[in-house]
């Protein structure tokens, strides 16, 4: 006998617009119970907030990331970019978010309707990828091994000077421009600096690669031209560096990296096909070079 259900009891999450948010926004607050000397007690803690995030074009869901529900334009842009599924900013028409709550008022995910050009669009349909992420993963769901490294355009631009001082600054300013971090904990953060190691630029994600990726899209929003940006820029991230986030760095034109951690090996082979400037392990007064070299003339390969 089939058994007859009615759909009111199958509530399907309720869309709404998805209001912009900042990085320090996305913070959920709950009572936790902490213990100090063998006693415990509740105290209110703050923790990051994970939810899907939903790239759909032009009407068609094409990947799902597990990521922080903040700067979310910005990702949008950045993933299309570092995918390559757009090569200008201009190929995007419009970015509008939804958010999907259930019956109880929660919210299950977020989905980013991004209005594709035709040309890209027809390209992308034609990849038939489809990804669907944990948190910030690059890699789940290609169908070659030719999806998995793209190919950057060869740099033309001059690389950008680094030294050892300018690493150490950029460290400095980062801290204080990692709201998100400084409440919960939990999250990756990607830095623009410049040549001198000031911070101009910070994006924040429980995900390193969309941490990346949305760095990479305020860039792009901005209309930066990159031909004349990179060559006085590098990115610092707080995470280690794999092999994503060395391509990542070269799909959008650049050529330098800092990692605060370690970089795998298939970075640095390929940091080396790029002729990038490479280091892990950056920490204050101290970095290892693994490609590339510092512009200071007595920076070591371990420094």
């Amino acid at each position: 006998m089939t058994e007859v259900v009615d759909v009111k009891d199958c509530p399907l999450p309720v869309s709404s617009e998805w209001s912009s948010m900042s990085a320090e926004q996305a913070v959920s607050t709950l009572n936790v119970t902490r213990w100090r000397e063998g006693q415990p007690v509740v105290v209110p803690d703050a923790v990051a907030q994970e939810v899907p995030i939903a790239l759909v074009y032009n009407g068609i869901s094409h990947v799902v990331m597990l990521a922080t529900p903040a700067d979310l334009e910005d990702f949008a842009y950045g993933f299309s970019f570092t995918e390559g599924i757009i090569t200008h900013r201009s190929q995007i028409y419009g970015v509008e978010a939804k958010a999907l709550f259930d019956a109880q008022g929660q919210l299950q995910g977020v989905e980013l309707h991004i209005e594709l050009a035709t040309q890209q669009f027809t390209a992308l349909k034609a990849q038939r990828r489809n990804l669907t992420g944990r948190t910030g993963c690059g890699l789940c769901g290609a169908e070659s091994l030719q999806q998995v490294f793209k190919q950057p355009k060869s740099a033309t631009s001059a690389l950008v000077a680094v030294s050892s001082s300018a690493i150490d600054a950029a460290m400095l300013g980062l801290k204080s421009q990692q709201p998100l971090q400084q409440l919960t904990g939990a999250t990756h953060a990607s830095a623009i600096a410049d040549a001198s190691g000031q911070v101009v630029c910070v994006r924040e994600d429980v995900g390193r690669h969309n941490a990346l990726d949305k760095l990479i899209g305020s860039l792009l929003r901005q209309d930066c031209d990159f031909s004349t940006f990179w060559p006085q820029h590098w990115v610092l991230t707080t995470s280690r560096a794999s092999y994503e986030m060395v391509q990542k760095v070269a799909m959008a034109g650049g050529q330098t990296l800092i990692a605060l951690s370690a970089p795998t090996a298939l970075a640095v082979s390929l940091a080396q096909e790029y002729g990038f400037l490479l280091v892990g392990f950056a920490k204050i007064g101290q970095c290892v070079v693994y490609s590339g070299a510092l512009s200071e003339t007595d920076a070591r390969e371990s420094c």
